[in-house]
Formats: C-alpha cells, structure tokens, sequence
C-alpha cells in the first residue's frame, strides 16, 4: 500500500548513490517537482536509468552535479536539441555512460520485473554496442543450432520516480497507455509518484481506468504535486513549455549560463517553482 507523502517526504526516500529510473521527457510523466527538490536537497552520486531514454531532467541533475552514472538509449531534449550539460558532462568525463537502446532497457527492466537474471534479445548482435557492453552475454539458443542469441542483464532500479495524471486514496495510480511505467514499477525496488490530483473513488475499481492503473502494492508513495511535470508537458494535461526549455538550452550552453538558471529558478525559490 502506498504511503501518502508530502514532495519533502517523498524525495527523502530517493538516497545519495541510488539507481534512480526516470520517465521519457516526450511522452511520459516527468516528475519535475521532485527534480527541482533533489537538486535543491543536493543530491549526489545518483545512478539514473532512462525508461528508455532521458532529456531535460536527467540534464539538470548532471548539470547540478547529482549524477554519476547515466544508462539510457539516448539523452536528448528533442527538438530544442542536445542536452547541453549531458554533453559537456560526457566531454569532461566527469560521468559514466552506459550506452544501450530502447529495446536492450524495456528487455533489462523487463527481466528485473519477471525476478529473473536476464532477458534473451536479437537486434542488437552485430552491433559495436555488444563489444562495450561486458555485461551483456552471447550465448547459443538452447533449442535450436547455430542459433546466438544476446543475453541482457536485468536491471533493477533502486527506485522508480514519475508523475502521473491521477493517484487515489488506495494509493493506485493512472497511467493510461504508458506501459514501460508499469514495468518501472513492477522492476524496482521502491516506486515513488508524483500525481496532479487525487480520484475520488478507486481507480482499479472502475473499468475507464482500472486497465491504465498501477496498483498500490507497486507503490511505495505518492504525493500531489500541481504541474508537477512542468516546464515538461503531460498528456492529456499540459503541453511543454515550449519558451521556457528553449530559453533552458540555451543558458545551459555554459556552465555559468546553467548556474544562472538554478540561482534564478530553484535555489532562490524551490517552492514557487
């Protein structure tokens, strides 16, 4: 059952060091609000998974200097452009990148959601991914010959941490159609949300939500946090703001530039934001 937390309490729950899988910016739920708190709090040396890529957040806890290791298909703040603070992270090698793509994360989490060590994927072989990748094995398929099929280390998040539309007092939460949530939630070992507002009623007792719903034994806590995806968009919801990651890429270019923008919209006021 899913504890009900203020975004304090709920971001208490995210340790220094911890395997912190996060939403997709373009169309999944970004917890934002919980962001902002773990950049003001301080957080460090946090291992963030893409479910399964990353964008504007994950960019702004390595700008922060919260990150130490990224594993993801891809970083990118889509068509503002690359991420500027992942980038110069990358070229300073002051994080570790762990390269993999949508498929080989949705198999990694797949496996941890199942309780198994890992899960069997095709695409990949041949690729030069599978040469950096030691932890990935090649291994012949056990029912046929001649057969090599790539072996995908589960990955098991310490903790899941989206926003979603909709939470009730059960501690269920509503994510529509965004499936690789559930399977974050199913795979990690603590799952904490951030939701808009809070159903009046069972959200798994209602057939126009139940089949979208995260039941509360996934759940860790939740909290309500208003446009807790802003400035990212949340569907059915809120666009993006637009102007206001336009203007995000282009301060980060420069570390000054990105330190201005934390003075100016979470150190001085994270609560307002």
């Amino acid at each position: 059952m899913a504890a009900a937390a203020d975004l304090d309490a709920l971001v208490a729950r995210i340790a220094d060091g911890s395997k912190l899988a996060l939403a997709a910016d373009y169309y999944s739920g970004c917890a934002m609000a919980a962001v902002r708190r773990l950049i003001a709090r301080g957080a460090r040396g946090l291992h963030l998974i893409g479910i399964p890529t990353l964008g504007f957040q994950a960019d702004m806890l390595i700008g922060a200097g919260c990150v130490a290791t990224v594993e993801c298909a891809a970083v990118t703040i889509g068509e503002y452009g690359p991420a500027p603070r992942f980038v110069a992270a990358v070229k300073a090698g002051s994080i570790r990148v762990i390269d993999g793509t949508c498929p080989a994360i949705h198999a990694g989490l797949q496996a941890a959601e199942k309780g198994i060590p890992f899960m069997p994927l095709r695409g990949i072989i041949g690729s030069d991914l599978v040469a950096h990748r030691d932890d990935w094995k090649i291994a012949d398929n056990a029912f046929g010959a001649n057969d090599p099929i790539l072996l995908v280390k589960a990955i098991r998040p310490d903790v899941a941490l989206f926003h979603a539309a909709l939470g009730d007092r059960q501690g269920n939460v509503w994510i529509g159609v965004r499936r690789e949530l559930m399977t974050a939630a199913h795979a990690a070992k603590a799952t904490l949300v951030t939701v808009e507002e809070i159903h009046e009623g069972d959200l798994l007792a209602d057939d126009r939500w139940a089949a979208g719903t995260i039941p509360a034994l996934y759940v860790s806590a939740l909290a309500v946090a208003k446009n807790g995806a802003w400035p990212v968009g949340l569907r059915g919801r809120y666009p993006a703001d637009a102007a206001h990651l336009q203007r995000y890429v282009e301060m980060a270019q420069t570390e000054a530039g990105f330190r201005r923008y934390l003075e100016q919209l979470i150190l001085e006021s994270p609560a307002e934001i």
